[in-house]
C-alpha cells in the first residue's frame, strides 16, 4: 500500500510540474501589464481612471494617440515639459485649468511603459467569459509540441492512476473482509471485560461516591463560569449596514482613529463619524479599478445616505442616516470618559479595543468587565505632566495656604460629575 501511494504521489508531481511549465508560459507575457497596474493604483487612481473622468482626463485610448516618449516626459514632469515651451503640453494644461498633475520622478522608464501597457490593456473590452478566471486564454507563443507533449504525460499518468486505484480498492475489500473476521471474534471478549469492570465499580462504594462528587464539582464550575460571563459580550461582531474595514482604513492607509473618532479627545464619548467625514476622501476614492470601473457598493451606500449624486456631484433633499450597530456598550451605571483616559493618561485606543488596524470588521476585543478596568488601573503609572494634574498641585497649595475653595474650582461644575 505504501508503495502504491508513493508511485500515485510520484505521478501527481510529474503532472503538477507539467502544468506549472504549461502556465509559466502563459503568464510571462502578463508580468509588465501586473507591474504597470500596480504602479496605477498606488500613485494615479486618485485623479484617474481608465473609461471615466474624476479629477483628469479618463485615459482610455491615450497611449494609443500620444507619442510614448512624449508621455514619459509628460509623466515623468509635466511642469518640465510646459517650461520648455512644448505646445502640446501647454494645451493640456490650458484645457484642465492650469491644474498641476503630480511629478513622478521616482519612476523609471521602463515602470512608466507598463503603466502604459495596463491602460492599453485596460481600456480592451474583456471578453464575456473573463469571470472564469482565463482558464480558456492561449498563448501564441506557445510551442504545440509542448501543449501536446504535457497533453499526453497527463493522460497517461490518468489512466496508470486509475489502474492504480482499481488494484488499491481490490485490496482494501480484502484487508477489511479479514478485519471484520479479526474484530468478530474479539468482540465477545471485549464485552466480558466492561461487565466485569462495571460490576467491580458499582461494588465499590467509595470509588462511586468520589465520582459523583467529581461531577458534582465539574458541573459547579461550568455553571458558575456560564453565569460570571452572562453580560460578557467579548467577541462581539454585529453585522453592520456598510461593509467598513479599519484594515484598510487604519492598517494599510494609516489614517489616525481620531480623524474619524475625534470625540474621543474632548469629550466622555470617542462619537461616530458622520457620513460627510467619509465623503472628504470618498468623494473621488470609488474604488472602482476593483469593480469593473464601477463605484463600489459598499462606497455607493454613502452616496445613498447622504443622496449625493456622482455624476453631476451635488447634494440632494433626501439624506438618510447609517443605521450603525454599537458593539462596546457598558452598563448605564458605569462612567467612562475617553478623553480622561486618551488625553491625561495617554492610553492607545489599541490598548482597550484591541489591533484595530488588522481588524476586517471591527469586534469587541476586550471583556471591558469591573475585574480587567480594576487589573489596568492597578499596574498603569500616572502621567502627571498634564494639565489635569497640574491644576490639582495648585489647588492642594491653596488650601495649605488658608486660601478658599469651592468645588466648582476643582471641577464641581463639570456635567459628568452628575449625568452619565
Amino acid at each position: 500500500m505504501r508503495t502504491i501511494s508513493s508511485v500515485l504521489g510520484s505521478l501527481a508531481r510529474v503532472v503538477s510540474t507539467s502544468l506549472m511549465l504549461l502556465f509559466a508560459v502563459t503568464t510571462l507575457h502578463a508580468q509588465d501589464v501586473k507591474e504597470g497596474e500596480k504602479i496605477f493604483k498606488s500613485k494615479c487612481t486618485s485623479c484617474h481612471a481608465i473609461d471615466r473622468k474624476v479629477v483628469g482626463p479618463a485615459l482610455k485610448g491615450i497611449p494609443e494617440t500620444k507619442d510614448e516618449a512624449w508621455l514619459i516626459k509628460w509623466i515623468r514632469n509635466s511642469q518640465a515639459l510646459i517650461a520648455s515651451g512644448d505646445a502640446e503640453a501647454i494645451k493640456i494644461f490650458e484645457e484642465y485649468n492650469k491644474s498641476v498633475m503630480t511629478s513622478f520622478t521616482d519612476l523609471s522608464d521602463d515602470q512608466i511603459k507598463s503603466v502604459l501597457a495596463y491602460i492599453t490593456d485596460a481600456s480592451k473590452e474583456k471578453p464575456k467569459d473573463a469571470a472564469t478566471g482565463g482558464a480558456a486564454a492561449k498563448d501564441d507563443n506557445a510551442s504545440t509540441f509542448m501543449i501536446l507533449g504535457l497533453i499526453a504525460v497527463v493522460v497517461l499518468a490518468v489512466v496508470v492512476i486509475v489502474v492504480l486505484n482499481r488494484v488499491i480498492r481490490t485490496l482494501e475489500n480484502v484487508i477489511a473482509k479479514n478485519q471484520a473476521a479479526i474484530e468478530a471474534q474479539q468482540e465477545p471478549e471485549d464485552n466480558q471485560r466492561f461487565v466485569k469492570f462495571a460490576k467491580a465499580f458499582v461494588k465499590n462504594k467509595k470509588l462511586v461516591g468520589f465520582t459523583v462528587l467529581m461531577l458534582v464539582a465539574l458541573l459547579s464550575v461550568a455553571g458558575w463560569k456560564t453565569m460570571w460571563n452572562v453580560g460578557v459580550h467579548e467577541g462581539y461582531k454585529p453585522v453592520q449596514p456598510i461593509k467598513f474595514s479599519h484594515q484598510i482604513h487604519a492598517g494599510v492607509n494609516k489614517i489616525e482613529c481620531q480623524y474619524c473618532h475625534g470625540g474621543a479627545f474632548k469629550s466622555k464619548n470617542a462619537s461616530i463619524p458622520s457620513a460627510n467625514v467619509c465623503m472628504n476622501c470618498h468623494n473621488t476614492v470609488t474604488a472602482s479599478e476593483h469593480y469593473d470601473g464601477e463605484i463600489s457598493p459598499e462606497i455607493a451606500k454613502i452616496y445613498r445616505a447622504l443622496d449625493w449624486d456622482p455624476e453631476t456631484r451635488t447634494y440632494g433633499d433626501n439624506p438618510k442616516p447609517i443605521q450603525w450597530v454599537r458593539i462596546h456598550n457598558l452598563p448605564d451605571f458605569a462612567y467612562f470618559n475617553h478623553s480622561q483616559h486618551v488625553v491625561v493618561a495617554g492610553v492607545e485606543c489599541q490598548t482597550c479595543h484591541g489591533p484595530i488596524q488588522n481588524m476586517e470588521e471591527v469586534y469587541q476585543y476586550s471583556p471591558l468587565t469591573m475585574k480587567w478596568c480594576v487589573d489596568c488601573h492597578k499596574k498603569t503609572d500616572i502621567k502627571s505632566d498634564n494639565k489635569y494634574y497640574e491644576d490639582l498641585i495648585k489647588a492642594h497649595e491653596r488650601i495649605k495656604k488658608g486660601e478658599k475653595m469651592t468645588a466648582a474650582m476643582i471641577g464641581g461644575l463639570e456635567c459628568g460629575k452628575c449625568h452619565y
